[in-house]
This record gives C-alpha cells, sequence and structure tokens, in this order.
C-alpha cells in the first residue's frame, strides 16, 4: 500500500481506503461485508469511510463488527447528516454514532453535506468534540469552493479534509478546488472513484489497463490518487476486488498513460459547479 501524509492530518493515511456506502442495509449480506472489510484492513486499506446516513446507522455497526479487535489498526472516518449539524445536534449525532462503532474516538468527524445550520455552529460542535477527545479531525464533505473559504475564515488551519465526488468522468474539482486545498493542506477525499458502476471504457482506458496488465476499474482508482493530496473510498464487499482495490495502489501511471486519458475524458478548462452523487 502507498500511503500520504500530506496535510493537516498528522500521520500516515493509505492512499486507498474503503466505503460503506449501502452497506448495513441487508442481513442477508451482512456476513459478506464484515469479511470484505476486513480483508481491506489486512490488505492495508486502513481507511474506512462510513456516516450515520448508511443504512441508517447500519454501516456503523457493520464497521464495529469488522474493526473488532484491531481498532487501533484502523482510521475511522464518520458523518453527521445536514440537518442533525446544528451545536447541540452535532455532538448528539457523534454520540450516536460513536456507540454504534463501538470506540472512544472518531478520528476524522465530517459533515456530510452543506444545510440549513449555520457551519459556524457545525464548526464549533466538531471543536467541542476535539476538546472532549470524542473526535481527532475534523472536515466537511460536498461543500463549494465559497463554503470551503468560509470554512477557512471561521477555524483558520483546522479543516482536515474536502470529500467530494472525483474521478475520470467528473474532474471539475481540478480547475480551482485542487489548487486551493493543495495550497493549504486540505486533503481531498475522493468519493464513487468508479462513478458507481458508471465508469466509462474508451479506447483509451482499455489501452492504459492492458498495458499495466490491471483492469479499467483499477487504472481509474490509480488515477484518482495520482497526485499528492488525495485519497479514495472505493466500496465493494466482493472479495476479489476488494484485493484489485488494494493492487491499484502499486500502479504508477505514465506520462504516456495520462495523455491518453486525458484525450478521453478532458480536464475542465473553466469553473464548474460541483457535482455530486
Amino acid at each position: 500500500m502507498r500511503y500520504t501524509t500530506f496535510g493537516r492530518i498528522k500521520e500516515k493515511l493509505p492512499v486507498i481506503g474503503q466505503g460503506t456506502w449501502e452497506m448495513g442495509v441487508n442481513a442477508a449480506t451482512r456476513g459478506d461485508e464484515v469479511r470484505a472489510l476486513r480483508l481491506g484492513i489486512e490488505l492495508e486499506m486502513t481507511h474506512i469511510d462510513t456516516a450515520e446516513m448508511y443504512g441508517s446507522g447500519g454501516a456503523e455497526e457493520v464497521v464495529a463488527e469488522a474493526i473488532e479487535g484491531c481498532r487501533d489498526d484502523v482510521f475511522l472516518t464518520s458523518k453527521v447528516m445536514p440537518e442533525n449539524a446544528s451545536r447541540e445536534g452535532t455532538v448528539q449525532a457523534c454520540e450516536r454514532s460513536l456507540k454504534r462503532l463501538g470506540v472512544e474516538a472518531i478520528d476524522l468527524y465530517l459533515l456530510h453535506w452543506p444545510g440549513a445550520h449555520p457551519l459556524a455552529d457545525t464548526i464549533a460542535a466538531f471543536q467541542q468534540l476535539r476538546d472532549a477527545g470524542k473526535i481527532r479531525y475534523w472536515g466537511v464533505s460536498n461543500l463549494r469552493m465559497d463554503q470551503l473559504e468560509e470554512c477557512e475564515r471561521i477555524a483558520p488551519g483546522e479543516n482536515a479534509t474536502n470529500q467530494v465526488l472525483y474521478n475520470l468522468q467528473r474532474r471539475g474539482i481540478e480547475y480551482d478546488m485542487q489548487p486551493w486545498c493543495r495550497e493549504r493542506g486540505v486533503l481531498i477525499t475522493a468519493y464513487s472513484p468508479l462513478d458507481k458502476g458508471r465508469l466509462q471504457q474508451p479506447k483509451q482506458l482499455l489501452k492504459v489497463a492492458k498495458r499495466h496488465g490491471f483492469t479499467p476499474a483499477a487504472i481509474a482508482l490509480a488515477w484518482s490518487v495520482r497526485n499528492e493530496g488525495f485519497i479514495t473510498i472505493p466500496k465493494s464487499s466482493h472479495f476479489e476486488r476488494v484485493q484489485q482495490n488494494a493492487a491499484a495502489a502499486d500502479i504508477v501511471l505514465t506520462d504516456k498513460d495520462l495523455k491518453e486519458l486525458d484525450k478521453a475524458f478532458p480536464a475542465p478548462r473553466g469553473a464548474v459547479e460541483l457535482e455530486t452523487a
């Protein structure tokens, strides 16, 4: 596994972690979900991302089972829903997540997306939780540039990440958000790196995949973390895909590869409205 120590999180993180979207919904698949997460941990994908929204808390319970006995090896991210993100509501939501996860502290706690509650109130709650030892870092998800700038005005140097939709087909953040975050040490966490299975496979992607002896999905994962300051969190409960996801961290894309992929999936030429899943 390749790691990064970029930015405001003062420890190494695997560039490819594990997502949990849609886990904890179906009792019949729970065992496979737990085993897949455990396999990912064994393969050093030790960053696990979850949220109170996923499976109405069910995903956090799956994570709790998966990390039993190895909590110290895992960097754990969870999120508060915007409707709960008042100053008091954020604290209460975090307490519920801690209970479902079976842990004393969450490593990184995010606002899932912006809502009606003022960012200042949510951030004040994050700071309260951090000072109480309930979370270690805080960050945001799905925030536009103006909202990121507001976070920085409210709490300079504290926001650890913006978790956003980013993949070969959705590159809008490269125009303005990527350089802004890189300059300030704000980690970008790319979700849906395979565009939820919608990733197109033009001849250029297939050619790069064949050249490296990997699947197009693995190339897409490697592409999403090709630059410093990026990590990604693909989700899978299929053991073979989990292994492929982990292996993608070792793929080094050449200039030739990147030029071919840029031709198939052009970079933005101007500011683009932030996309969400």
